[in-house]
């Protein structure tokens, strides 16, 4: 069955292009003008990843996105005109999985749609990890700090169960940017620091456990073990 992808622009040419190209490439395609209208379809279509603009008539993009994220980790594709970098982080620090600026190629944001869609797919066997407190279940793309479940982003999950996998390792921001976005970061660190900043958040007290290596880029606790269930 195709994936649904909600594609919100108040621009309808963009709206149009992009719709063109991902039901080319097999996607099915809703489109709307404006955010209420997307909270809306959000509820009744369950899409399963939004394209959303951040400048919206009456109700901008950033609050969409915090309305989103109230109710679900649907994955979050923000476009945004403004080139200020201030925009991308309160973005990201708000719960979006990825950023493209306008103007973008259809390509590469076709590209970043599909590396998500690779991080939501199901592994060979079920797989489940545990370090010191923190379980991550992957096929369930589950994660528990001490049998309590967090809710986490797509991308969020991705990078944990990547520390998990590999306890100890050392991962460099451009390391990250292949192993979970699936493209070259082209020197753009701040989103994996604020991707990691609301990771510490969301597991509390463990999230001293994803520590930085100055210079270098982060890793998880080395003396912790992984154990595989």
């Amino acid at each position: 069955m195709s994936r649904t992808i909600l594609v919100v622009d108040d621009e309808p040419a963009i709206c149009e292009l992009v719709r063109f190209h991902l039901e080319r490439d097999g996607f099915r395609v809703l489109t709307t003008d404006n955010g209420l209208d997307a909270l809306m379809m959000q509820q009744d279509h369950q899409p399963d990843l939004v394209i959303l603009d951040e400048m919206l008539p009456a109700l901008p993009g950033f609050d969409v996105l915090r309305r989103l994220r109230a109710e679900s980790q649907v994955p979050v594709i923000m476009l945004t005109a403004r080139k200020e970098e201030v925009d991308r982080v309160v973005g990201l620090e708000l719960g979006a999985d990825d950023y493209v600026t306008k103007p973008f190629s259809v390509r590469e944001l076709i590209a970043r749609v599909r590396a998500i869609f690779r991080r939501q797919e199901p592994p060979v066997k079920t797989l489940a990890f545990s370090n010191n407190g923190i379980t991550v279940r992957v096929e369930e793309q589950r994660a528990l700090v001490d049998d309590q479940p967090i809710n986490l982003t797509a991308t969020e999950f991705q990078i944990l169960a990547l520390f998990m996998r590999h306890p100890g390792r050392v991962f460099s921001r451009s390391d990250l940017f292949a192993s979970v976005w699936g493209y070259d970061s082209h020197g753009d660190t701040r989103t994996v620091n604020v991707h990691i900043r609301n990771l510490r958040d969301k597991l509390g007290a463990k999230g001293m456990l994803i520590e930085s290596v100055r210079g270098v880029g982060y890793r998880l606790n080395a003396h912790a073990q992984e154990d595989n269930a």
